[in-house]
């Protein structure tokens, strides 16, 4: 274990890290990942694109080693046994501070679209993902009042399921000044992963 508690940066850095790998890879390739590693199988699987890559680029695999070490005890990372193989996977507490990295990079994009002119995008990307996280953005995409969106979420609403659908008719509905926005969800949410970030066990998170 890592005998200095992670900042709030690098706890993020590792769990996004950590994304493209889950359930598929273990400590290991991980730490490969964050070092930054040339090794041909890692490279072959495209994950030099990972955005941690290379984060701990000065460090010893050893040292990147008990870093997610410390990440699994604190409660942000798990062991899942797969055959003989051990794969990473996030806890409750991990997905919390992730799947909100995650809806923030997706509105990110669209805000890139909106710069660069970008008209109609294929949306069927959103299609089939993460529920929680999908609502979660659209929360966010609320939140941004931006009516830039509007074409986006039309296009998003032909093609996705229908409580998809519904969420996306609010959120036009939202932006459009049509309905009121009810931002408590997303300040009890902060708090939350303001705690998480703190060290606080799931069970005390959950509560509030």
């Amino acid at each position: 274990m890592a005998q200095n508690p992670l900042s709030h940066k690098e706890i993020r850095i590792i769990l996004e890290t950590a994304d493209s790998i889950i359930a598929r890879g273990g400590r290991t390739q991980l730490a490969k990942i964050l070092k930054g590693s040339k090794e041909k199988k890692l490279l072959e699987l495209g994950l030099d694109k990972n955005p941690g890559y290379g984060f701990y680029k000065d460090e010893k695999i050893d040292d990147i080693t008990k870093k997610i070490n410390w990440m699994i005890a604190h409660d942000f990372l798990d062991l899942q046994k797969d055959w003989k193989l051990l794969l990473i996977v996030f806890t409750d507490k991990g997905w919390l501070v992730q799947s909100d990295q995650y809806a923030d990079m997706l509105v990110h994009e669209w805000n890139e679209w909106i710069k660069q002119g970008k008209k109609n995008p294929d949306m069927s990307y959103l299609k089939d993902r993460n529920r929680e996280m999908i609502l979660l953005m659209l929360e966010k995409i609320k939140e941004s009042g931006n009516r830039g969106f509007i074409p986006y979420l039309q296009l998003w609403k032909e093609i996705d399921y229908k409580k998809v659908r519904a969420a996306i008719r609010e959120t036009i509905k939202v932006i459009e000044g049509k309905e009121p926005f009810d931002e408590s969800p997303l300040k009890k949410r902060d708090e939350k992963i303001k705690k998480a970030l703190e060290g606080y066990s799931w069970y005390d998170i959950i509560i509030m």
